[in-house]
């Protein structure tokens, strides 16, 4: 499934609605200017208003500190994914419901490359940045978790599978994520990611029905049991021959119809 730029499930209308303001866009670009400029810590609120032509309390408005002036559409996007987990349905899979909820984030980076590379280069530099950006992350893995738990509810293991599968797929976006701002985000973002989460996908695929083994006469199963390339067939005692040879050769793939006796 893929997303366009606005929120999941809106149009025209849901765009304008999340539309950032000016104010903010001014503050955001004026903070970025003088972090690049200056460095980040030698950057106060009152050197970013000023550059921005606004007054301080009109930056407190839009951003509880300067930390948040770093990561300013994460909180619109972890609207979205909370918002887009919501409307899922019963039939739809769960784990690719996750994945597809990732891709939200990646969107949001890839809206605009030069911001989300100045960014990841500045959060390299600053301690205090990667631990602000930690506390993100995992605010989106548990979204990811807790809708996870609530589709796993009564399974064994339930809650331990929600958490295990919601870790999993943020480490295997990010990875990629990261990859990407790397290399200065060149290439197809999308196609890292989307790469990265088929990992996922496989790896927790819900396992197919196994099928039920051949009836023998007595009203016993013949138990076997494959380790790596050795088969073992167990028969009824006393069975013929030809029944013992036609359950190796199923065991193998070549078996011969039941009704087909081999003399």
């Amino acid at each position: 499934m893929s997303f366009g730029n606005a929120a999941p499930g809106g149009g025209d209308e849901a765009g304008a609605a999340t539309a950032k303001p000016p104010i903010r866009d001014a503050l955001a670009a004026a903070a970025f200017r003088l972090f690049l400029e200056r460095g980040y810590e030698q950057t106060t609120v009152d050197d970013i208003v000023a550059l921005a032509g606004v007054g301080r309390r009109s930056f407190f408005r839009y951003f509880p500190s300067k930390e948040d002036v770093v990561f300013p559409d994460h909180e619109r996007c972890l609207a979205d994914m909370t918002a887009f987990l919501a409307a899922s349905g019963e039939d739809d899979d769960p784990v690719g419901r996750v994945c597809d909820a990732a891709r939200l984030v990646l969107l949001m980076y890839a809206e605009n490359p030069t911001f989300s590379v100045q960014r990841y280069r500045l959060t390299r530099q600053v301690p205090g940045l990667r631990a602000y950006e930690l506390s993100v992350v995992w605010r989106y893995e548990r979204a990811l978790a807790e809708y996870l738990r609530g589709r796993f509810a009564g399974r064994p293991d339930g809650t331990l599978m929600a958490d295990v599968i919601a870790a999993a797929v943020v480490a295997a976006h990010n990875n990629a994520l990261r990859s990407w701002l790397r290399s200065d985000g060149r290439g197809d973002a999308c196609a890292r990611v989307d790469h990265a989460l088929d990992q996922v996908r496989t790896a927790f695929r819900e396992p197919a029905a196994t099928p039920p083994a051949p009836e023998v006469p007595g009203g016993q199963r013949p138990r076997v049991s494959r380790e790596e390339d050795v088969v073992v067939v167990v028969a009824r005692r006393g069975a013929p021959l030809w029944r013992v040879v036609q359950e190796i050769e199923t065991a193998f793939g070549g078996g011969r119809p039941s009704g087909d006796r081999v003399d």
